[in-house]
């Protein structure tokens, strides 16, 4: 590896605290012309800021333009942020996706253990006597997010196919804004049943073992499109949005882009049609359809 490629530790730590700093005030506010806006939900592990870091140093590098990452709570805030072109791109989740889908393109889609799928999970206490969804009547139930796919759509579209709502079939719901959140409630007795990301679910089992190992799935849900990263139908900056495309498409033939999948458990990024997001929007229609 090149000097010049090479990532240390100190740009590493430097660029994350810019980060940290630059989400502090609003993305239109600090970014300036030729600046790359990229936008984290909580999708994202957000909390590691060594792999924030290197993320940044990696797409300044490989796009040739100074980027800064913008990270919000709730997916609602990056989502609006996306669609009213304050930011350039976002990796954002299938539901939101589908939601703005008229004023959204995809620009790629993660590859997880070779496919650009996961799947949403509803998890349960390790010692709960429960063998399908229907024992969960009744729960504390933690979802993740309203704009969540698998934190929170999958399982609502499920109740929605066999006639029933969260309010009437939990004794109640609250959200988390974070998988790792959803874990932790149900590991601690907080929530007796909750919703999430399979694929966060796994990356913590590798990470957080002690906690992971406090609770078990319960139920899958079908494969489903990865969530993706997402960019206005028309980019401020069709120059610079190209770039990114390619250096996501490139992360995995580059050294440094490499060590970004390694930590965050993927293999690459590849481009997918549109349509691979279809049976999200299915289920968000039938949630629609039945208020």
């Amino acid at each position: 590896m090149s000097a010049g490629s090479r990532i240390d530790r100190r740009a590493v730590l430097a660029a994350a605290a810019s980060m940290v700093g630059a989400t502090l005030v609003p993305p239109v506010a600090r970014a300036s012309a030729g600046t790359i806006r990229f936008g984290l939900t909580p999708v994202f592990l957000t909390s590691d800021l060594e792999l924030l870091g290197r993320l940044q140093i990696y797409l300044r590098r490989a796009t040739g333009f100074p980027v800064e990452l913008v990270s919000r709570r709730t997916y609602q805030e990056i989502t609006a942020l996306l669609v009213s072109g304050q930011l350039d791109a976002a990796w954002i989740c299938g539901y939101p996706f589908v939601a703005h889908r008229d004023a959204l393109q995809l620009v790629a889609v993660p590859l997880w253990r070779g496919q650009p799928l996961y799947q949403s999970c509803l998890i349960v206490d390790r010692d709960r006597d429960a063998r399908d969804f229907q024992d969960l009547k009744g729960d504390i139930h933690a979802f993740s997010d309203p704009d969540s796919n698998s934190g929170f759509l999958v399982t609502r579209a499920l109740l929605a196919e066999h006639g029933l709502k969260p309010p009437s079939f939990f004794a109640r719901t609250f959200f988390t804004y974070g998988h790792r959140n959803v874990i932790r409630a149900v590991a601690s007795g907080l929530a007796q049943s909750g919703s999430v990301d399979g694929y966060v679910l796994e990356v913590m089992r590798e990470i957080e073992p002690e906690l992971t190992s406090q609770v078990v799935i319960l139920r899958r849900s079908e494969w489903l499109g990865f969530p993706p990263i997402a960019a206005p139908r028309h980019p401020a900056d069709p120059r610079a949005l190209a770039a990114l495309t390619e250096a996501f498409s490139r992360m995995n033939s580059d050294e440094d882009g490499r060590a970004v999948l390694a930590m965050l458990r993927l293999d690459g990024f590849v481009q997918r049609e549109a349509s691979l997001f279809d049976p999200i929007a299915a289920k968000a229609a039938l949630v629609a359809g039945t208020g």
